[in-house]
């Protein structure tokens, strides 16, 4: 069963600044009109899920049910084979909160440099490759909810690169490409981005 999404108000489900711009600026073109959750005063709920799309649809259910509005939430992380998947799920949780100019945010330099330090035990001849994930889920007030997945595929290098996007931007350079997302252009991120293979079976689905 589907639905289609009507032009007007819908939550970004995320307190995370960087999901916000992409999403929205992935939304702007479609008649829908993006606000934060935290631009809504919205608690942040638990995530409890081992899955992408799970964690995904604890957010969406939870903006939705409280604003009384569509919502749309993104749960993402990087994949490392040579780390058995980590940090995946956790991938946030790797970059442990600190306080940053009067304000408490993640450090992702201390994230990257955990997941360079872990893959140098190995050895030089380590295995490099690495996969960025992404889950969309969108809820509406009623429960009803729809999830979408998109993958890009990479290599991390080292030292990072770029002071563009967020996360671990900086050390994911996707495949074909000789630049990391930290030094793309934000068009020719959203062109091949994990969030953007997703959001395109989402727009497909649903306007």
């Amino acid at each position: 069963m589907t639905r289609k999404l009507e032009p007007g108000r819908i939550v970004v489900a995320s307190h995370n600044a960087g999901k916000v711009r992409e999403i929205t600026a992935l939304l702007g073109p479609h008649g829908m009109a993006p606000v934060s959750a935290k631009d809504l005063d919205l608690p942040e709920p638990e995530e409890t899920g081992t899955s992408f799309e799970a964690n995904a649809l604890i957010k969406a259910v939870s903006a939705a049910d409280m604003s009384g509005l569509p919502a749309l939430a993104d749960d993402s992380g990087l994949e490392v084979p040579a780390l058995g998947g980590r940090p995946g799920v956790y991938t946030a949780d790797w970059a442990e909160r600190q306080w940053f100019e009067g304000e408490k945010g993640r450090d992702w330099y201390m994230a990257m440099g955990k997941v360079e330090g872990l893959l140098a035990e190995q050895g030089p001849g380590v295995d490099r490759s690495a996969a960025f994930v992404c889950t969309l889920c969108v809820a509406w007030p009623d429960g009803f909810t729809m999830s979408f997945e998109g993958r890009a595929e990479g290599t991390l290098v080292w030292p990072p690169r770029g002071v563009a996007g967020f996360g671990y931007d900086p050390v994911f350079m996707p495949h074909g490409q000789e630049m990391t997302f930290a030094q793309m252009a934000p068009e020719a991120k959203h062109a091949i981005s994990h969030r953007a293979q997703a959001f395109a079976k989402l727009v497909e689905a649903l306007f």
